[in-house]
C-alpha cells in the first residue's frame, strides 16, 4: 500500500478549543477575588458603649456634662407638663363655677377656706375680692379706690402665678440652645486628640486607625443634638401654654373688674 493511501485511511483528530482553555484560569481567578473580598469585608457592628468607654477624657467629660443636662431637662419636662395640665384644668373648672351664677361671697369663702392656698385663676379672684372687700368696709372709700385696690391685687397675683408657671423654662431654653455647641466642642477635642496621637505614631496610618477616634468625636455632637431637640421642642410648647394661660388670666381679671365696678356703683 502506498504512503498516500495510508494518509487517507488515517482518522483526523480535532484541535483543542483555545477559548475553553483560556476561560478556566479566568474563572478561577474571579472566584479567588470574590473570596478575598468577602473575607476582607468588615463584620463588626457599631458599638456605641465601646465608643463612650474608649473615648479620650475631654470627650468623656463633655459627654458626662451632656448626660447631666439631658436628665435635668427631662425632669423639667415631666414636672412642667404636670403643672401646666393642672393649671389648665383648674382654670376651666373655676370659670365654669364662676359663670354658673354662684355668689361671689360663697366663692370667696370657698377659695380662702378649706385650709389650703388657692392657685391659678382662683387665687386671682381671691386677691381681687379680698382687697375690694377690705376697702369697702372702710368709711369714706369710694368705688374707684375699691376697684383700683382689687385690680392691683389681681395684677400682683397674676404675676406671681405666671412666675411659678415659667419657673425653670429659662434653664430648659439654655440647655436647648447650648447643648449642640457643647457637643461640637467635644467633637473638636476628639479630632484634635486623634490627630495628635496619629502624628506621634511612627507606624503607617490607615482608615482603620482614624475611624475610631473620629467616631468618638462625632458621638459627642450626636449627644448634643439628642439633648437639645427635646429641650427646644418642650420649651416652645410650654412657652405657648404659659402665654395662653396668661391671656386667660388677664381676660378673667378684666371681666371680674367690670363686675366689681358695677357692684360698687350699685352700692354707691
Amino acid at each position: 500500500m502506498s504512503a498516500f493511501s495510508l494518509m487517507l485511511q488515517s482518522t483526523p483528530h480535532s484541535l483543542p478549543d483555545a477559548g475553553a482553555v483560556d476561560a478556566q484560569p479566568l474563572t478561577d481567578a474571579a472566584q479567588a477575588v470574590t473570596t478575598a473580598a468577602t473575607a476582607a469585608a468588615p463584620t463588626s457592628s457599631l458599638d456605641l458603649w465601646a465608643l463612650v468607654t474608649h473615648a479620650s477624657w475631654p470627650v468623656m467629660a463633655i459627654m458626662a456634662l451632656l448626660t447631666v443636662a439631658s436628665i435635668a431637662s427631662w425632669i423639667i419636662i415631666f414636672r412642667k407638663s404636670i403643672l401646666l395640665r393642672a393649671a389648665k384644668r383648674e382654670a376651666v373648672a373655676f370659670e365654669e363655677t364662676f359663670w354658673s351664677g354662684a355668689e361671689l361671697t360663697k366663692l370667696y369663702d370657698g377659695a380662702s377656706g378649706r385650709g389650703r392656698d388657692a392657685g391659678g385663676m382662683e387665687a386671682i379672684f381671691e386677691a381681687g375680692f379680698r382687697d375690694f372687700n377690705r376697702l369697702r368696709q372702710r368709711r369714706g372709700s369710694d368705688g374707684t379706690a375699691q376697684l383700683e385696690a382689687a385690680q392691683r391685687g389681681m395684677r400682683a397675683t397674676t404675676s406671681r402665678e405666671l412666675d411659678s408657671l415659667e419657673h425653670n423654662l429659662e434653664l430648659l431654653a439654655n440647655i436647648g440652645s447650648t447643648a449642640p455647641y457643647i457637643g461640637l466642642v467635644g467633637t473638636v477635642f476628639g479630632i484634635m486628640v486623634t490627630m495628635h496621637s496619629l502624628l506621634a505614631s511612627s507606624q503607617q496610618v490607615g482608615i482603620k486607625d482614624v475611624a475610631p477616634g473620629i467616631s468618638e468625636a462625632l458621638l459627642a455632637t450626636a449627644m448634643g443634638l439628642f439633648v437639645a431637640i427635646p429641650a427646644v421642642w418642650a420649651y416652645n410648647r410650654f412657652a405657648t401654654a404659659v402665654e395662653r394661660l396668661a391671656s386667660r388670666y388677664e381676660a378673667f381679671a378684666e371681666e371680674f373688674s367690670s363686675i366689681l365696678q358695677r357692684q360698687s356703683h350699685l352700692e354707691g
